[in-house]
């Protein structure tokens, strides 16, 4: 999250991406902020800071400019009001994320993850948080060195199986993965561990709602070779992607239209040089038999 320098408010990703959807309907609907901020009989200056991401969002002000945009999809106005509640809770520290030890801004990305409705995935070197094992999971926790308790190791792969609840449901969050061979060859955790990790993988790829593809190494250069990302989309089709990118350092929020895009065509440049599902799976599997 990022302080404010005009005062005390806080700013969460939830809040910035909220805010720049209502400063495109704002656009769209080709009105200035102080003609918006009459809806809610306010001044230009909340309208600003709401579509900066700095307040919290009231449910009725969302419906109200929603009115005074002219924006007549309920599907539109209730996704709003769905990345206000998750950002009130998050604000709150009330989503069930935040039992993850040392959660930082993994509480974050899970926030946006569970207001997602589709998830285009790159992976260089590791099996995506999504369809990870419980035993795979546990040695990353143990191997990354931040956690010496038990209990916490325990929690972080708790927290990691919940999230995959998204696989399934009613409306089941759409994943497209990307992943180069070196994340399948990697033994982590070593060789029984990784045919567990890799016949869940399988496994998981066969749900109507997933998409695994392999970058195998015979493709040579690639788009995506600087690191990995995730792109978030949302059920509004006119909505603007975020994207993800966790460095060992720090985590790294791309937010803003052209960038986002790019992002996406270098994961559909990769997606094209990738095997098709079919024959990724055969990969995966020879892979794992191999082990």
């Amino acid at each position: 999250m990022n302080q404010d320098k005009l005062g005390n408010r806080v700013s969460t990703v939830l809040a910035r991406k909220l805010g720049g959807e209502l400063l495109r309907l704002r656009d769209a609907a080709g009105l200035t902020q102080p003609q918006a901020a009459e809806a809610l009989t306010a001044t230009a200056a909340k309208v600003a800071k709401m579509e900066r991401g700095w307040v919290p969002f009231r449910d009725p002000d969302i419906i109200a400019l929603c009115k005074r945009y002219g924006v007549e999809d309920d599907r539109t106005v209730d996704g709003l009001l769905r990345l206000a509640k998750l950002d009130r809770d998050r604000r709150k520290a009330k989503g069930w994320w935040q039992n993850t030890p040392h959660a930082g801004g993994l509480a974050e990305y899970i926030a946006m993850e569970d207001a997602a409705s589709s998830i285009r995935a790159w992976q260089l070197s590791l099996i995506p948080g999504l369809f990870q094992t419980s035993a795979y999971v546990r040695t990353l926790a143990v191997s990354d060195g931040m956690w010496e308790n038990p209990d916490d190791i325990e929690r972080v792969v708790e927290v990691r199986l919940r999230r995959q609840a998204r696989l399934a449901g009613e409306s089941p969050l759409r994943v497209h993965a990307v992943i180069w061979e070196a994340a399948l060859r990697q033994e982590i955790g070593g060789p029984e561990v990784m045919r567990e990790q890799l016949a869940h993988l399988l496994e998981v790829s066969e749900q109507p709602n997933v998409h695994v593809q392999v970058l195998p190494f015979r493709a040579g250069g690639h788009p995506c070779v600087g690191g990995a990302f995730n792109i978030l989309s949302f059920a509004d089709a006119d909505a603007i992607d975020v994207v993800h990118v966790d460095t060992m350092a720090s985590t790294v929020w791309i937010e803003n239209a052209p960038e986002s895009t790019s992002y996406s065509t270098f994961f559909d440049r990769t997606a094209r040089l990738s095997l098709s599902p079919h024959d990724s799976a055969r990969l995966i599997d020879s892979i794992s038999k191999g082990m």
